[in-house]
């Protein structure tokens, strides 16, 4: 089971449940490298000390408030904590809304909350009230180190947090011309409005986001695979070499996905008779 990076309370009224707060997304994005173009070797980020031009260990890091120019108060994990305990270790529903109420445009990053032990049957108990009511518990968290504006949601047998962000966040675009107010003051026709009312009900369907996948990262990795498969690849260059094309085949380093590096590293192995391009293609799919 995967591990609460959180654990504190729901508190609203006198209740009081004991969750964990689990993390729910991932990154879907392509592992890509920055690499020099003119000998393909990657570019690292380094901290760097700004006084000496030196790199700085991550163990070597405080995190600072520069209360006048040039001086700073270091703050501590503690100081983060002791700051304010109750809001650190709890989430306090201060109200219940409709969740139809709340804006898509307000909703920031979605976790799943687990009970603790003890806490099973009031966690029950405000998620089965929360769903027959259809309404959200408004609340607020501090994560780390920021205070969140957030609602708490029943999803199925799971009960949701979903950081909000603040109205003052938000901000309309300035200097943007708007179309008319009205379908009427822009000139639209009634029969236009009820075309387009027709065509959007014939394509209505239920809501179902497995069926919805990221098929521009499928198209940019047949690019990637069919640039391996060309020998359209680069290798690291020696120390002291000039940079050179790889040969018609393969190589075994690329410029793109350190996924497929690792993949094609493997498969340049004795004896194994696979070609980059499939064993790219079986990484994907998660075969051996």
């Amino acid at each position: 089971m995967p591990r609460a990076f959180w654990r504190g309370a729901i508190s609203f009224g006198l209740v009081h449940i004991p969750v964990g707060l689990y993390t729910v997304t991932r990154s879907a994005a392509l592992d890509l490298d920055f690499l020099d173009r003119r000998d393909f070797s990657p570019v690292g980020y380094e901290r760097i000390n700004k006084r000496t031009g030196k790199p700085v260990e991550w163990s070597d890091i405080v995190r600072g408030y520069q209360y006048e120019k040039g001086r700073y108060v270091a703050l501590s994990d503690e100081d983060f904590r002791r700051a304010n305990v109750k809001g650190s270790k709890t989430i306090e529903i201060s109200g219940f809304t409709p969740v139809d109420s709340i804006e898509p445009r307000f909703y920031e990053t979605p976790y799943s909350l687990a009970p603790e032990k003890g806490g099973e049957k009031v966690y029950v108990l405000l998620r089965e009230v929360l769903r027959r009511s259809g309404k959200a518990g408004i609340a607020q968290v501090v994560i780390r180190t920021r205070q969140h504006l957030a609602v708490v949601l029943a999803d199925d047998r799971l009960l949701m947090l979903n950081t909000l962000r603040y109205a003052d966040e938000l901000h309309p675009p300035k200097d943007v011309e708007l179309p008319a107010a009205t379908g009427k003051g822009a000139g639209i026709a009634p029969r236009e409005l009820a075309m387009a009312e027709r065509l959007v009900n014939e394509l209505s369907v239920r809501w179902k986001p497995s069926q919805y996948h990221d098929t521009y990262r499928e198209d940019l990795m047949r690019r990637i695979e069919e640039k391996v498969r060309k020998g359209q690849t680069h290798s690291l260059p020696k120390a002291g070499r000039e940079v050179e094309a790889a040969p018609a085949g393969g190589a075994k380093v690329i410029d793109l996905m350190s996924v497929l590096k690792r993949s094609l590293r493997q498969n340049g192995s004795a004896g194994s008779g696979r070609s980059p391009a499939s064993s790219a293609r079986r990484r994907r799919s998660g075969r051996a």
